[in-house]
């Protein structure tokens, strides 16, 4: 038995049907949530390739995820959001049930409007709340992110912003200490390099009118004698400072840890970056009660809630993926109330 299958590429599908030819086999999947053909990774055609080999058996009709957690009304309304979505059909969010909300934009206030949709509060105290963005705009998301209370972001298995802070930060360099902030500013608030980094220059000259706070002291105390271990300790301090939010924990994490292994000489930094990268890969840790990603990174997650912000972006997969990623309540940011997939 093959699930996802609609996730299977060509040369898996290849191997799959071989070993179908001398082992009983049958392959669950949907169409509709069939997201990851991109670089050159040709999925399978559902009706060319899949239904041709393995013939139709059944099909899931009752929504059990939505009626186990008392939405039955939204999960019978998903339903007919896949049909018309499969058939190339126009959704219309004037006409749905209670569990979904339609934010209309306004062009001057749509950041507004998604920010505050971002905040749309749990079903229950311990429930989990995805929130959506566009896939193709990464540093929108972490944008968000910085600017919701509470939330997180969600990382790809890559963790560029690691690796490549990794590659650049050369404790030898004039601008390790640029580099450093830089780092923080993209991982945590509080942390502005335009106003930071004049400051510290004036603090290491002695010119400042009002006395360093911990944090700047420990900037200082690395750009006067830069080593890992200061540079982490710097990091752990600014995380500390007043209304200090660390909104992307993982690499902040790698990264720390990535020092702490630089600092020790088994290795480079950029090599203990990339270790880290790899050890993540293989970690598990429990999703965090409100995160903001892509579809591409919360497909096969489920939160009591749901919330879309750039519908206008999706195609019909990538729509269908968002709106069942909430089993209790769904949100939807758009210009339009009529959502026509790409």
């Amino acid at each position: 038995m093959v699930d996802e299958y609609q996730d299977c590429n060509l040369v898996q599908h290849a191997l799959v049907t071989a070993l179908s030819t001398v082992l009983p086999a049958c392959v669950l999947g949907d169409p509709m949530q069939a997201i990851f053909g991109f670089r050159g990774n040709q999925l399978v055609d559902w009706d060319a390739h899949v239904l041709s080999h393995f013939p139709l058996i059944g099909e899931l009709n009752h929504p059990w995820r939505w009626a186990n957690a008392g939405a039955p009304e939204l999960g019978r309304w998903l339903l007919d959001c896949r049909r018309m979505l499969l058939n190339g059909n126009a959704i219309d969010l004037r006409q749905v049930p209670a569990e979904v909300t339609w934010v209309p934009l306004q062009a001057e206030t749509a950041v507004q409007q998604r920010l505050t949709a971002a905040q749309t509060r749990a079903v229950t105290a311990t429930g989990q709340v995805l929130v959506i963005g566009n896939s193709y705009d990464t540093r929108g998301r972490q944008q968000m992110a910085s600017q919701t209370p509470g939330a997180t972001t969600v990382e790809a298995v890559d963790l560029v912003d690691l690796t490549d802070f990794g590659a650049g930060f050369n404790l030898e360099a004039a601008d390790a200490l640029t580099r450093l902030v830089k780092f923080a500013a993209g991982v945590m608030t509080q942390v502005g390099p335009a106003a930071l980094l004049p400051r510290l220059e004036t603090l290491r000259r002695g010119r400042a009118r009002n006395p360093p706070t911990v944090a700047e002291a420990a900037l200082v105390a690395f750009a006067e004698r830069p080593g890992f271990t200061l540079a982490a300790e710097a990091l752990r301090l600014l995380t500390r400072q007043d209304n200090a939010r660390v909104y992307r924990p993982e690499v902040l994490r790698c990264c720390l840890r990535a020092l702490q292994s630089a600092a020790a000489g088994g290795c480079t930094f950029a090599d203990a970056t990339v270790n880290e990268r790899e050890r993540n890969r293989h970690e598990s840790r429990p999703l965090p009660r409100r995160v903001i990603g892509s579809t591409l990174l919360l497909k096969g997650l489920e939160g009591e809630v749901a919330v879309i912000t750039s519908p206008e972006e999706m195609d019909a997969q990538h729509l269908y993926v968002a709106m069942t990623r909430g089993a209790s309540r769904l949100v939807v940011c758009s210009l339009t109330p009529i959502l026509a997939a790409r």
